[in-house]
């Protein structure tokens, strides 16, 4: 009996009925992922499903770990075809974890693959996998047809040349392939070398000079208007925390010349040039009318001696517990004030936050658009059923989930579009259910459904203007 059924995670007939309907067929927005995008430029064709798999994919990696697999068979030089065992010796451990469940879905809905992957399957699922990898429909832009996506948004810093763009623009109309404005390498002026590097690469990337803090504004808008000309229509920020300290733009531009000059910031330095550089940031956003994004709550690279071997990135991230609610409300409230605040999409990494970042969101919302301020998808250690669920619960109460713009991967792995079949059958889970409960009432199905539809791909679609 197959695993991944037709009525996977819809247990009851609304539920079945909401799916198959509304959601099942509506083509795929990723407007949040890590894909490389030279691999879409390319079509590359990988060699085989090991790599695939766990090329890059540190969720995979700490479930490794935790299963008491040598780094070796994870990050090391062990041969793909070692590493995808290991994996499979993995998986029976996983079950109740995300993974246990995307890996199968993967299997299904891209391979029509219906066996459990075990040691005892292994090899039977390398060869089957390798045999359709091997076939031209199976490049990276075949796998995204297969997967019905209409568009993808990858995240580039701000110097980069988005040549891979360029080119998938012109050989690939049927998908959209949009960079989002990164800049999270501009916000660290406390380590003193790597934040002059960086103003060097940038400087070079907008053909400027940078010696002064106005020249990194011009540079930065030169970049801005660079992305924009590209087709972009969100940023993103992978922060900590918000940043809201009170400061003048004189004491921004000393703390930038000190940097600059070989020179160290304090902590209370570091807070002023941050807040100082993210609203100027968010300022351009509007005036752009893009998307600015913000994932707040990581507390990275815990294993020092691992991030000196592979550097950040490798599954070592983890869950912060910082305060940042005054900081947040101030901060969009001065935007707000006035008139620069852009459409706004909030993620949150410690679930504790569901419900004050949800309010935060609809604190802010105004005409004329439908859902301005969003609170964004379970994020990453809270992207499996569980954190959908209270996440679909935390949107609900606090605003309206009909103006919710949808799911995303936030993945690395051009296999992970089934995460978005994943959401969508929780949501209509969750929809179907509070049906036969009598929560929602039955004779409007039809318009449940069409709120569904407009979750899963209608309101995304307008919101980024695609």
């Amino acid at each position: 009996m197959s695993y991944i059924t037709d009525d996977f995670l819809l247990c009851t007939p609304a539920a079945r009925e909401l799916y198959r309907k509304y959601a099942a067929a509506m083509p795929v927005i990723d407007y949040h992922c890590h894909l490389d995008p030279r691999w879409i430029a390319d079509d590359v064709r990988f060699d085989n499903i090991g790599e695939m798999w766990l090329g890059g994919d540190h969720y995979k990696w700490r479930a490794m770990r935790a299963c008491g697999i040598d780094e070796r068979f994870i990050t090391g030089d062990a041969s793909w075809r070692e590493k995808f065992s290991k994996w499979a010796e993995t998986v029976p451990y996983a079950m109740r974890n995300p993974l246990y469940v995307w890996t199968h879905m993967e299997l299904k809905r891209i391979f029509g693959i219906d066996d459990i992957l075990s040691p005892a399957t292994a090899d039977k699922i390398w060869d089957e996998c390798n045999g359709m990898i091997a076939r031209s429909d199976f490049s990276a832009r075949g796998i995204m047809r297969r997967c019905n996506v209409e568009a993808v948004c990858t995240t580039d810093d701000p110097a980069d040349t988005l040549e891979h763009h360029r080119k998938i623009a012109a050989e690939c109309p049927d998908i959209t392939v949009l960079p989002t404005w990164r800049p999270d390498n501009v916000l660290k002026i406390g380590d003193t070398a790597a934040f002059n590097a960086y103003a060097d690469k940038l400087a070079a990337a907008a053909d400027t000079d940078i010696a002064s803090y106005a020249d990194l504004l011009d540079a930065l808008r030169k970049r801005h208007d660079f992305f924009a000309a590209a087709g972009c229509r969100l940023s993103d920020h992978g922060l900590d925390r918000f940043y809201a300290a009170e400061y003048t733009e004189r004491e921004a531009a000393a703390v930038f010349d000190r940097v600059r000059r070989g020179g160290a910031a304090d902590a209370g330095e570091c807070d002023k040039f941050v807040s100082a550089l993210l609203y100027e940031l968010a300022v351009m956003d509007a005036e752009s009318d893009w998307v600015q994004q913000f994932h707040i709550g990581p507390i990275r690279n815990n294993a020092a001696s691992m991030f000196r071997k592979l550097g950040a990135d490798a599954g070592f991230d983890a869950v912060d517990d910082k305060n940042y609610a005054a900081q947040g409300f101030a901060f969009f409230d001065r935007l707000y004030s006035e008139g620069h605040l852009a459409k706004t999409v909030l993620y949150n990494l410690n679930t504790r936050d569901n419900d004050m970042l949800a309010v935060m969101a609809n604190t802010y919302n105004s005409a004329p658009v439908r859902g301005k301020i969003q609170y964004g998808a379970a994020w990453w250690f809270a992207d499996n059923e569980k954190g959908i669920r209270n996440q679909l619960d935390s949107f609900s109460n606090a605003g309206l989930l009909g103006t919710f713009i949808g799911m995303l991967t936030d993945s690395r792995s051009i296999l992970s579009y089934p995460r978005h079949d994943y959401f969508r059958r929780i949501l209509c889970d969750v929809l179907g259910g509070d049906i036969e409960s009598g929560r929602l009432p039955a004779s409007e199905i039809g318009r449940i459904g069409e709120m569904v539809g407009d979750i899963c791909y209608n309101n995304i679609k307008t919101y980024l203007k695609l």
